[in-house]
């Protein structure tokens, strides 16, 4: 059964009426938390936003419609008062409607002219200062129609559409073309940019300076496994990661190049593995990488899980550094360490993560259940399926620490730094 996301970026609670889905009982949504609905397969559906007790932008969806397919749009016929989007949960070019509505609107009222402003009085509502808070039903006002089409037309649903008989207006009915499959759906809603986040936020606060937009790629990794004795190994040449399996079950593990690394931000990449590599128990192997990779390697490909983050080639000394991170949840422990052996180099870091289950006994409040039926401890920053879990945060804590893996952020955990390049993993 597909899944509905909504997501408040917004810094205030976020009231929705539901049609369709939820037995049609309206919902809240807390600032910067995500609520979520199951939609049935072939089932419709409307999410309403609500302004001072008047209906706003809504998102519409169809889950496995005409040829398999999910419909979506975003509709303004009857207001809006905030920005609203939809898409495929990890397929951007899915994504609906105009992210900065609310902005463009406000916009254009600015630049109309009084005559325009006189003959919109009633159907744009302003607040003292005269600045734009909520328009309403846009169907009621040809000439609402008309403005909002001179900044919005194509980016969302703004006439009634085709049907009884009426061609509706081409760029309307072009807003509920097909999207790839049947999917999860992600709803965004936002006083600013509804865009949905790319990535946990921590991420923006770890990277380095940019070396431009990554490439996606996605391949079955070339490893070495670890089949001989240390000193007889043969590994290429370039950089990547020593890989090791220290559990007791095989477990196959996923390389995730970030989407792009900018001055101090980064895209989290969660749908396009770069590399994978299947390990038995207790195996090892290196993973060879180029030595652009800025991102992680995780356990599946699933959230809650434990990140291994690192950067094989920094731009200020060009050498590996790494952490590890709890914020997008944890499925078991983890190392990351260094491996040029330099004696040389005082430092005082050249482990970090742990070795401890913190999952055994983790308190029950803190704990999900993966899709795959894996039990985890839930993320403690938050993301499209679920807001920031506290429980876990303060568990992760008492059991682990900030200096040894990222919790909530911040700053104090250890980073890893390797010259050679190199940097050894070891999932538990």
């Amino acid at each position: 059964m597909p899944e509905i996301f909504i997501h408040n970026k917004s810094d205030h609670p976020q009231a929705f009426e539901v049609h369709g889905w939820n037995h049609d009982l309206d919902i809240t949504v807390k600032p910067h938390a995500t609520s979520t609905l199951h939609g049935p397969d072939k089932s419709s559906g409307a999410i309403i936003a609500i302004h001072d007790g008047h209906e706003g932008e809504q998102a519409e969806a169809t889950f496995d419609g005409f040829g398999g397919n999910d419909f979506i749009d975003i509709s303004n016929i009857v207001g809006a008062g905030g920005n609203l989007t939809i898409q495929q949960q990890g397929d951007p070019s899915t994504r609906k409607g105009d992210p900065l509505f609310m902005q463009h609107l406000r916009a254009a009222w600015d630049k109309a002219s009084q005559s325009t402003k006189d003959e919109l009085k009633g159907s744009v509502f302003t607040d003292e200062k005269g600045h734009v808070e909520r328009i309403g039903p846009i169907k009621d006002h040809p000439k609402l129609e008309h403005f909002i089409r001179s900044f919005a037309d194509g980016k969302t649903y703004i006439g009634v559409g085709a049907w009884g008989g009426s061609p509706g207006n081409a760029q309307d009915n072009a807003q509920s073309s097909a999207a790839h499959g049947t999917k999860n759906l992600v709803i965004t809603y936002s006083d600013q940019d509804a865009v949905p986040d790319e990535q946990p936020a921590h991420t923006a606060q770890r990277v380095l300076p940019s070396l431009g937009r990554v490439r996606m790629v996605e391949h079955t990794a070339a490893f070495v496994p670890h089949n001989k004795p240390d000193e007889e190994q043969e590994h290429p040449s370039g950089p990547g990661i020593d890989l090791h399996n220290e559990s007791e079950k095989p477990g196959t593990y996923f390389f995730y190049d970030n989407y792009w690394n900018g001055n101090g931000t980064a895209g989290a990449n969660f749908d396009h593995p770069l590399k994978s590599v299947h390990l038995a128990p207790r195996a090892s192997a290196f993973v060879e990488l180029p030595p652009t990779f800025k991102g992680r390697v995780q356990r599946g490909t699933l959230l809650p899980a434990t990140w291994v983050e690192f950067q094989l080639d920094a731009s200020n000394d060009h050498a590996a550094h790494g952490d590890v991170s709890l914020e997008q949840g944890c499925d078991g422990a983890a190392t990351i360490a260094s491996t040029d052996n330099d004696s040389s180099i005082h430092r005082a870091v050249v482990v970090g993560g742990f070795e401890k289950d913190i999952l055994t006994h983790a308190p029950e409040k803190a704990v999900v259940k993966r899709q795959d039926g894996i039990k985890c401890l839930a993320s403690t920053m938050g993301n499209w399926m679920a807001g920031p879990n506290e429980h876990a945060a303060a568990w992760e804590e008492q059991e682990v620490g900030q200096k040894k893996a990222y919790i909530k952020g911040g700053t104090g955990t250890d980073d890893v730094m390797s010259r050679n390049r190199r940097l050894k993993v070891v999932f538990f």
